[in-house]
């Protein structure tokens, strides 16, 4: 009984510890003084943005929140907003740390003029009796550029789950939720009206939550009982604040590339900063909602190489696993589909009834589910023969199985699968025995590596694709005539 408690508080202790060790061992106890406020991770970035030619003025009268979604709760929802109303003032900070704008203010425009109205009459009142060189209020700033936009949506639980178990009076569980606000920022020329530039940047909130338990009653009348946990939730307005901030630095990238502003920076550091943004953009272009990033990963054609185990399924009783090997190539017609060929090694036996070493060939189509993932499954089917190691025997075969693969760089993959092969006779065991015909399973993990280049994503790029390749042969070909035609002419 007592190793059981001991095992129980083990086991809390590791769920608390390899969850959140960070949280879990640093947990508020006492009151904690005012500080200045946290960065995010794209704070530092901005501010040691290059510096520009010149800054530029810029007037942001509201960036606010336009979704008007009110916080959610279990109940149903609150009167208190989902996230910040004080965007602009966000904005305007983060226009300060790049130093590429001159914010000014406009959200409160009523209050400044005010203000300067009542500097100009008791200017005006002081002129007339004490100074009538008092000079005049100078005038204000007036703005190239107005920023609008705002916090255009606020969605809740996009991805909710969790996981759990409980044995004996000793369970853990875990949940999650994500959130996800978009917000949008453009850039207007106050001389003409045009809309110069418009960047849309999306941020999850995560909200994570761990608990553990032990319930057990130790002795008669005697029960032990403890459970411990945390919740971490990420606060809306660090969130906002790393949005808007993005949208600060693609604003200024995208405007360096549109040739609405310039950098006193070197032109190689500015093409490195522009490189790498336009690929987090390409990248980001082919993520989908929930994190799946697209892209055209697998090569036209590929080589692999598996080991692993192998089953009977015959006439015998006490089926025993032995090895398997296998090695073939693959040639995709689109990213979706491709022919593969492959000779294996294996050998299958009965526990003290049956041992046989075997060769197969096989002939499959193979479809691969999520071709611009780097985690797919992928299923297959097709025909072969299966012969036994001196040859003497050779059986025609089905087969069909599946598997997943992950890709641990654009070359080269890692496959776990499955075959079950349907034997099309009933003495592949050397004994005919009942009305079904031997089967056997091949149990297989390996490498998978991929050459030329990686089909499109997009049909029609590989229509054109396609074409330009037989018209590329066609040229050769006729190339060749003419050079045999040449070499055939006789010489004088």
């Amino acid at each position: 009984m007592r190793h059981r408690i001991y095992l129980g508080i083990i086991v809390i202790f590791c769920l608390i510890t390899l969850s959140g060790c960070g949280t879990y061992f640093n947990q508020p106890i006492s009151i904690e003084q005012a500080r200045i406020g946290e960065d995010t991770k794209v704070s530092k970035k901005l501010r040691d943005f290059p510096l520009p030619t010149e800054p530029v003025v810029v007037g942001v009268y509201k960036f606010r929140d336009q979704t008007g979604q009110y916080k959610p709760t279990e109940a149903g929802s609150t009167f208190s907003t989902a996230v910040t109303q004080g965007a602009t003032t966000i904005l305007i900070k983060a226009l300060e740390d790049s130093k590429w704008f001159v914010p000014i203010e406009r959200e409160n425009l009523s209050n400044l003029l005010n203000e300067r109205n009542i500097i100009r009459s008791t200017r005006k009142e002081y002129r007339k009796t004490k100074n009538p060189n008092e000079p005049q209020l100078p005038p204000l700033l007036y703005a190239g550029i107005i920023l609008e936009g705002g916090i255009v949506s606020y969605d809740s639980n996009i991805i909710t789950g969790g996981l759990g178990a409980r044995y004996f009076g000793v369970g853990g569980a875990t949940q999650y939720r994500q959130d996800r606000i978009t917000v949008y920022l453009r850039a207007v020329s106050t001389s003409s009206g045009k809309i110069l530039k418009t960047v849309y940047i999306s941020k999850t909130i995560l909200s994570q939550a761990l608990d553990a338990s032990f319930f057990r009653y130790v002795k008669f009348s005697r029960l032990l009982e403890a459970e411990t946990g945390f919740t971490k939730n990420e606060p809306g307005q660090i969130a906002v604040s790393e949005a808007i901030e993005k949208a600060v630095e693609a604003l200024i990238i995208e405007g360096i590339e549109d040739k609405l502003w310039s950098s006193k920076a070197d032109p190689e550091k500015i093409n490195e900063i522009v490189t790498t943004y336009n690929a987090d953009k390409n990248e980001a272009q082919n993520t989908g909602l929930y994190e799946r990033y697209f892209k055209e990963r697998r090569g036209e054609k590929a080589v692999f190489a598996n080991g692993g185990l192998a089953l009977i399924s015959g006439d015998f009783n006490n089926a025993d696993f032995s090895y398997s090997a296998r090695v073939g190539g693959k040639w995709y017609f689109n990213p979706y589909l491709n022919a593969n060929a492959s000779l294996s090694k294996f050998q299958l036996r009965n526990e003290g009834a049956f041992s046989q070493g075997f060769n197969a060939i096989d002939l499959n189509a193979e479809l691969t589910v999520l071709p611009f993932e780097k985690l797919t499954p992928f299923i297959f089917g097709g025909m072969g023969t299966v012969s036994s190691d001196n040859f003497d025997s050779t059986f025609f075969k089905l087969q069909y199985g599946g598997g997943l693969e992950y890709l641990i760089s654009d070359r080269i993959g890692i496959a776990l699968d499955v075959t079950h092969n349907l034997v099309l006779s009933d003495t592949l065991d050397k004994i005919a025995q009942g009305k079904r015909d031997d089967q056997y399973f091949n149990f297989s993990l390996g490498l998978h590596w991929y050459f030329k280049n990686p089909l499109k994503m997009d049909k029609e790029l590989r229509k054109q694709k396609r074409k330009e390749q037989k018209e590329l042969k066609k040229l050769k070909k006729r190339n060749r005539e003419v050079i045999d035609n040449k070499e055939e002419v006789p010489k004088e």
